[in-house]
């Protein structure tokens, strides 16, 4: 049965680039990025040309900056990845690192622009700092992408009493009443056989008609 909007697990996404003169550490970059729990969805080495570069960072028009920025970033590969994890946004610039080099290395030494960082301009890696903002970023890296909106909280909310809490309420009252030996084993069994989204036929799921 295919799962409702509300039934679909959710877990945030943020867009990385592994700038022009870090591409030569990008499996470096990688193993990290894994090592700290983060999926990587979807990846694309690639080459920008100016003037795409010059729509990505659109909002940064008018800055003194944005020439150079815009020059640099178009000079060489670059490698596009679409992360996840929990609080994925905030965890990857956290993982940077401030966007000054100078910064980073003094008060935030063990982040990745300071390690592979050379400069202000230079400093390796790109991340989103929002969720708009990371929507808008992977469908510009990564056209074919389709990202879902996350559930309001009344949603979750609703689904949770709904599906969850009268199925695990059903378990747990069951458990009392068998007793069982390994309580853990017992309960995860029981929670497989009575999955509200797994259809039954009189008793019988489709899965054991197979």
């Amino acid at each position: 049965m295919e799962p409702t909007p509300h039934q679909r697990i959710y877990v945030e996404r943020t867009l990385a680039l592994i700038k022009p003169d870090a591409v030569h550490k990008s499996e470096e970059i990688e193993d990290v990025i894994l090592k700290a729990g983060f999926v990587i969805l979807q990846k694309r080495r690639l080459q920008l040309s100016p003037e795409q570069c010059s729509e990505f960072y659109a909002h940064q028009y008018g800055k003194l900056f944005f020439p150079s920025l815009t020059a640099f970033m178009s000079s060489g590969p670059i490698i596009a990845m679409t992360l996840a994890r929990d609080n994925a946004i905030a965890h990857w610039k956290s993982m940077m690192g401030p966007d000054n080099i100078s910064k980073a290395k003094e008060n935030h030494p063990e982040c990745l622009r300071a390690k592979y960082g050379t400069s202000d301009l230079k400093n390796a890696l790109h991340g989103s700092d929002s969720f708009l903002t990371a929507v808008r970023e992977i469908k510009f890296m990564f056209p074919n992408t389709v990202i879902e909106p996350f559930p309001s909280r009344g949603a979750t909310e609703e689904y949770l009493s709904q599906s969850v809490n009268p199925v695990l309420l059903r378990g747990l009252t069951e458990l009392c009443k068998e007793k069982p030996l390994n309580p853990r084993i017992w309960l995860a069994d029981w929670l497989l056989k009575n999955d509200p989204n797994q259809p039954q036929i009189c008793g019988v799921t489709l899965e054991d008609e197979n």
